[in-house]
C-alpha cells in the first residue's frame, strides 16, 4: 500500500467480476479508485462460468471480450435443453462464452489497471471506518505483508461476495429471501464433444455441460440440500452416482477423462439485500444472490456493476436499488421456482420460457444504455 492513509473517491472491497468491473467503469469516468482483494491475481473460485447474452454484450462494449476470446475461450453456438422425453436445441445468432474465472477475473482486473485503478491483492479488510454521524468514510485492514492500513473514500463498495463484510458491517438489511436452494457438485472433464451449453432436467435432479478453456468442459450435477448432506462424506461417490442416473451424462462421459478434483456448493437460499446507505453500496453477490441453477450470477454481477457506476457518477445512488430490483425481481422469483423442484415437466418448460423472456428484457435494457464513457444524468431510460 502506497500510503496507510490514502484518500480515494471510491474504495471497492473485492476485486473479482463485480468489483473489478465497477472499479474500471468508475475510473474511466475520472474517479480515483482503490480495489482491495484478499485473493491473488488470476486465482480460481467457485463459479458456473456461463455468460448470458447481457454479460457478453457488456464485455464486448468495454473492450474486454477480445482478451477472453484470445485466451482460448471457446464460442458457444447453441443451447440444448434435455428433458426425459425430448431434447430441444436452440441455435444462437451470436456466440456466448463461459471463461474460467482465472481468465475472466484477470481480464477485468487488467482493464481496471489500464483505466488507472489502484489494485491491491492479498489484502484483507477487517472493518469499516465511520464518521461521528455514522456515515462510512473508509476501511481498515492488513496488507499483503500483514501490516495494518487505513484508507479513506467518499464511497465504499462491497463486492466481497455472499459473506460480505461490508454488508454485515454496514447493517445492510435482507429485504427478500428465496424459499429453495439446490446444491451442486462439478468438475472439469477433457475430451468431451461439447460445443454448446447443455442443461439436463429430470424429476430427481439437474445436470449440465458448460464448455470452457483448455479443451475442458465443466460438468455439474444438482442435488437437493438433503441429498448433499447425506453425500457430504463422499462427494466423489455422490457425483458419480448422480451422473449414473442421467443417461445424457453417462453416455457422453464414457470415453472422457475425468476431473482431477471436484468442487461443491452446499446450496444457499437466494436473497436481495439493501443495496446502498450513507457512504456505502453493494454489488454482485454481496447485494444480490440467486440460486446458481440458472447460471445467471456472472451476468447479474456485470449488469449491476454498470448500474452502480452510472448511479455513482450521475449522483443518483438513491435510485440504484430500485433499478437493480426492477431488473432482478422476476428473474429471482423464476430461479427460485426452478430450484424448488416442485414442478412437473410441463410446468418446468413454462418456467424456462418465462425465464428466457425475462432475460430478453434484460438484454434489451442493457442495449439501451449509453456508452459508459458518456454517462447520462439518468439511471434508466
Amino acid at each position: 500500500m502506497k500510503s496507510r492513509f490514502a484518500r480515494y473517491d471510491t474504495i471497492v472491497v473485492g476485486g473479482r467480476v463485480a468489483g473489478a468491473a465497477t472499479a474500471m467503469l468508475l475510473a474511466q469516468q475520472g474517479q480515483r479508485v482503490l480495489v482491495l482483494e484478499r485473493g491473488t491475481y488470476g486465482s480460481d473460485t467457485l463459479s458456473t462460468h456461463a455468460l448470458m447474452r447481457g454479460g457478453v454484450l457488456q464485455l464486448e462494449r468495454w473492450g474486454v471480450l477480445g482478451d477472453i476470446v484470445d485466451a482460448g475461450t471457446p464460442p458457444v453456438h447453441m443451447t440444448t435443453f434435455h428433458y426425459p422425453d425430448e431434447s430441444i436445441v436452440v441455435d444462437l445468432k451470436e456466440p456466448l462464452y463461459a471463461p474460467r474465472r482465472s481468465v475472466l477475473d484477470a481480464a477485468l482486473v487488467d482493464a481496471a489497471w489500464d483505466a488507472g485503478v489502484d489494485v491491491q491483492f492479498s489484502t484483507r479488510v477487517s472493518q469499516l471506518v465511520t464518521g461521528l454521524d455514522g456515515r462510512v468514510t473508509g476501511v481498515a485492514g492488513t496488507d499483503a505483508r500483514g501490516r495494518p492500513f487505513w484508507a479513506r473514500a467518499d464511497l465504499v463498495v462491497g463486492a466481497d461476495g455472499i459473506r460480505s463484510l461490508v454488508a454485515s458491517a454496514a447493517g445492510a438489511r435482507v429485504e427478500r429471501t428465496g424459499f429453495f436452494a439446490m446444491a451442486s457438485i462439478y468438475g472439469y472433464w477433457s475430451d468431451i464433444d461439447a460445443t454448446g451449453y447443455e442443461w439436463v432436467y429430470g424429476l430427481d435432479g439437474a445436470a449440465g455441460f458448460i464448455p470452457t478453456n483448455d479443451g475442458q468442459t465443466c460438468v455439474f450435477v444438482g442435488l437437493t440440500p438433503e441429498q448433499f448432506a447425506t453425500a457430504r462424506g463422499n462427494i466423489s461417490a455422490a457425483y458419480l452416482d448422480a451422473v449414473a442416473r442421467v443417461p445424457q451424462l453417462q453416455d457422453r462421459l464414457a470415453g472422457a477423462h475425468p476431473p482431477a478434483r471436484l468442487r461443491s456448493f452446499p446450496g444457499m437460499r437466494g436473497y436481495m439485500r439493501q443495496a446502498a446507505g450513507p457512504g456505502w453500496a453493494l454489488v454482485g453477490d454481496a447485494g444480490y444472490f440467486k440460486d446458481p441453477t440458472t447460471a445467471h450470477g456472472i451476468t447479474d454481477a456485470l449488469r449491476d456493476a454498470e448500474l452502480l457506476s452510472r448511479a455513482v457518477v450521475s449522483n443518483t445512488l438513491a435510485d440504484y436499488q430500485a433499478e437493480r430490483d426492477r431488473l432482478s425481481t422476476k428473474l429471482f422469483a423464476l430461479t427460485d421456482a426452478i430450484a424448488s423442484y416442485q414442478w412437473n415437466l410441463d410446468e418446468l418448460r413454462q418456467l424456462l420460457l418465462a425465464l428466457s423472456g425475462s432475460m430478453r428484457h434484460e438484454v434489451a435494457e442493457i442495449q439501451s444504455w449509453d456508452n459508459p464513457r458518456v454517462v447520462d444524468s439518468r439511471l434508466s431510460a
